[in-house]
């Protein structure tokens, strides 16, 4: 078996498992954040569900550290209180981000499970953990039973060769792997990293390139540890420990192998985290603010090379640096290394640990018309506010930002450049228990089609972020598409009973259950697509929203308004104005149960 099967496997009653097999997986550590855990709160009281596990059940606040918006702070409270009540653990707001804490922590080591509402809990892949983001639904049902359902995705092995280049760093790896697959070319799978590239790794590298695998697509992005890792955790578990290694006879769905001695420093433009260019084709374009942080590079290494750069220039005028360190204690080294000194006299905006500008809830966001050069893992339009968004390496951002514009450490001019510049309410409220009415769910359904002809298009665009404090299923809807181009109107002009199709990787990008929910609000019967972000798949799924893949409707030639039936059990899908049928992928038995009991709960 392959990693990722051997760890499912060990964590399951089955002895063996291959690519496609469904089976539940007991949860070491079942966590949600201040983003999320309201939801997996409000699950939990609506529906009488119990804590399985107190002493491996915790939240983690990080998106909004500073507490400084009141929706978060509400928010923040109402887990506070449903926390104190059950027992749980709450690493609160001076902790620092959530996935690194279960590393900090040894809640996560390798080998062991882990699940949390962060999208980006697969970085646990850089200690050779299985990681995995999911929704609320899916949270609240790991707090109650310690188990969740998984597909046990097929693994690809990927082989970097070559002696890195003395000026790419761990980010530069992976924006140069985001370039060579794209956002969807290795989508639903596991990838195990191999090759002497990969063995001189450090941890806070693999943390980097680990942290993007939801960028790139992927389940997750797996490292055999090596001695410097097991160090780590051993020491953080106060155990020993043994790593979980892929059997030498263990099965690949495809092998790559990458020279990494080809590899240069990088830039994601704005817009898409895959859409990655050579840095020095994006030189001298003016920027207004830098950021440096994020779960992918908030790190200590990250930190030091930073003040290296910065040590004795200062920001360029008319530029903004913001500086967020993952974790408390990586904010107290710094503190301790004399690194605080060096961000502050170089003009630097310094908070205390989380997840910054990723989450709309603390410094790090950016303005109408505003230019950003970040470390962080996305880029899509609105995430990290309403400006355009360039993705680097710490040391790319920190000679950008005393630069005044996008270079390399290596190009920092002598005299920066100088430009001239011509809420939702919370509305959580504890529910009644629920009671269960059966309904009679069709197996067959029939609408009028959207074909929105789009790859990629991720959960900010259905369901953007500023919306997230909105709890009320009921008050999901209206906002759906308003953040993709061409459909703002979406919400408007949409019927009960429509159907949309769309390309590959809908859905991409963050946890949000927001962006099922709402779907269902508006009386959308369907989804059918060429492929799902793997989170938003199973958010689908639990929501007993019908989400169906397919390889080709080319035979139906639908047009948009098309009128068609769908038959969830065969998979059958016929065009009432051509009379043309296709067979595509029809529900799984654990979707079909789902979908007829009206959700997981």
């Amino acid at each position: 078996m392959t990693i990722i099967e051997k760890i499912i496997a060990a964590h399951s009653v089955q002895e063996k498992v291959k690519p496609g097999d469904i089976v539940d997986i007991e949860i070491d550590a079942r966590v949600a954040r201040d983003f999320g855990g309201p939801n997996v709160v409000k699950n939990i009281e609506t529906f009488g569900l119990t804590v399985d596990d107190p002493s491996k059940t915790f939240f983690t606040f990080d998106t909004n550290p500073t507490g400084s918006d009141q929706k978060y702070a509400a928010n923040q409270q109402v887990v506070r209180v449903f926390a104190r009540k059950h027992g749980i653990k709450v690493f609160d707001i001076n902790n620092g981000i959530g996935t690194h804490t279960l590393i900090r922590e040894g809640l996560a080591w390798p080998g062991s499970t882990a699940v949390t509402t962060d999208s980006h809990a697969n970085i646990l892949g850089a200690i050779g953990a299985f990681g995995q983001g999911m929704g609320d639904k899916d949270i609240a049902a790991a707090f109650h039973r310690g188990k969740v359902w998984f597909k046990v995705p097929p693994t690809v092995k990927l082989n970097l060769t070559g002696q890195l280049p003395e000026k790419v760093t761990a980010k530069d790896i992976v924006l140069n792997l985001l370039h060579e697959f794209g956002a969807n070319k290795l989508l639903g799978m596991a990838v195990e990293f191999y090759g002497d590239a990969v063995d001189r790794l450090t941890l806070d590298q693999r943390i980097t390139i680990a942290s993007m695998g939801t960028e790139m697509g992927v389940i997750i992005l797996l490292f055999p540890p090596n001695r410097e890792v097991m160090d780590y955790c051993e020491q953080a578990t106060g155990r020993k420990l043994k790593p979980v290694l892929a059997d030498s006879d263990a099965q690949y769905i495809k092998e790559y192998t990458v020279d990494v001695s080809r590899f240069v420093p990088m830039v994601s433009r704005p817009g898409k985290p895959h859409n990655t260019v050579d840095i020095n084709t994006e030189k001298r374009v003016k920027i207004d603010s830098a950021f440096v942080g994020s779960c992918t590079n908030g790190r200590m290494e990250d930190m030091r090379t930073v003040a290296r750069i910065l040590k004795g220039r200062k920001v360029a005028p008319g530029v903004v640096l913001k500086i967020v360190p993952a974790t408390d204690k990586i904010w107290r080294q710094c503190l301790d290394e004399g690194l605080l000194t060096i961000f502050k006299d170089a003009g630097a905006l310094v908070s205390n640990a989380g997840c910054a500008g990723c989450a709309a809830g603390q410094v790090g966001q950016n303005g109408p018309g505003e230019v950003t050069i970040s470390t962080g893992n996305r880029n899509f339009p609105g995430k990290q506010g309403k400006g355009l968004v360039y993705l680097a390496s710490p040391a790319s951002v920190a000679a950008s930002a005393v630069a005044g514009y996008i270079t390399t450490e290596d190009d920092i001019p002598e005299r920066p450049a100088h430009f001239d510049y011509e809420n939702s309410e919370i509305d959580y409220k504890p529910a009644a228990h629920y009671e269960h009415e059966p309904v009679e769910k069709p197996v067959i359904v029939k609408g009028r089609v959207w074909l929105i002809r789009k790859d990629d298009i991720d959960t900010d665009m259905i369901f953007h972020n500023r919306y997230l404090q909105i709890t009320d299923p009921e008050k999901m809807g209206q906002y759906i598409f308003d953040n993709l181009e061409g459909y703002e109107d979406f919400a408007k002009k949409v019927q009960p009973g429509d159907i949309v199709v769309t390309g590959k990787n809908f859905g991409a990008g963050s946890s949000r259950q927001q962006a099922v929910d709402g779907f269902k609000t508006l009386g959308v019967q369907a989804i059918l697509a060429e492929s799902f972000g793997a989170i938003y798949e199973r958010n689908a799924i639990n929501a007993a929203l019908p989400v169906l893949t397919y390889e080709s409707l080319d035979a139906l030639e639908l047009k948009d308004g098309d009128v068609i039936t769908v038959n969830f059990e065969t998979g059958e899908v016929t065009s009432e104005r051509t009379g043309k049928t296709v067979r595509i992928t029809p529900f799984s038995q654990v979707q079909m149960e789902i979908y007829k009991n009206d959700g997981l709960f």
